[in-house]
């Protein structure tokens, strides 16, 4: 089984291929230039340094959301038209699920946490179930967009050990050590931010549950609604 994992949810951006439950190559930018103008150039450069044929691929793994409306639209459209011309079917990584992988294994609650300005995150918790020769991951608190008060409360709530990681994590560092009163912890720089390779392996994950969608089927989940859709509302 190979599956190709494409992350531009974020400020992040990535392309990877897990074969057969290994990494064979992952490329990764988290720098100034917008994902238009790196993404597909990082995957043409994957494909020529480990000879893929993309024809062999099984499924296209792509973040789908939350994340910054403008890098989802460019991770569906590329994800989108590999599909298409491919013939390939898609598999949707909820964005929080496929950071949260970043920790597979870990015996804390895992706390992913997204930037989503206005004094909001998206975030989400989530625990390992150990199973037969993996883990499984079980949501403990929803995805969702929400001040990172209220998610520090819900977490000291549950009483259990936490980490987080995230581009939210520098933005709203001192409100987490102000709020969050059980132990935690910070995920380390090779595992705080989107990983197209963990993406891709939680995609292998939900490619055997028979959990896809057709090319033509996919759309990002944003969550909440655009600025401009905002501020049309109030005119």
């Amino acid at each position: 089984m190979k599956i190709l994992g494409l992350d531009s949810s974020g400020l992040v951006a990535g392309v990877a291929v897990v074969e057969d439950d290994i990494l064979v190559a992952e490329y990764t930018t988290n720098y100034k230039k917008t994902h238009s103008q790196t993404l597909l150039p990082m995957l043409d450069e994957l494909r020529n340094m480990i000879e893929l044929d993309l024809n062999t691929l099984d499924a296209i793994a792509v973040a789908s959301g939350p994340g910054s409306f403008t890098g989802l639209r460019i991770g569906a459209a590329t994800a989108k038209g590999l599909g298409l011309g491919l013939n390939k079917p898609l598999v949707e990584v909820p964005t929080l699920e496929g950071l949260a992988w970043n920790l597979c294994g870990s015996d804390r609650l895992v706390c992913p946490l997204m930037d989503a300005r206005r004094n909001q995150v998206y975030g989400a918790a989530y625990e390992f179930i150990p199973t037969q020769d993996s883990f499984c991951l079980r949501t403990v608190i929803p995805q969702g967009a929400a001040e990172v008060g209220v998610l520090m409360e819900q977490l000291t709530e549950l009483a259990r050990p936490v980490i987080f990681l995230g581009d939210g994590v520098p933005v709203y560092r001192n409100i987490i050590n102000e709020k969050c009163n059980v132990p935690y912890a910070f995920a380390p720089a090779c595992n705080n931010r989107q990983r197209a390779a963990s993406v891709a392996a939680l995609g292998g994950v939900y490619y055997r549950q028979g959990r896809t969608v057709s090319a033509a089927e996919h759309s990002p989940e944003y969550l909440r609604k655009s600025q401009a859709e905002r501020e049309a509302e109030q005119k």
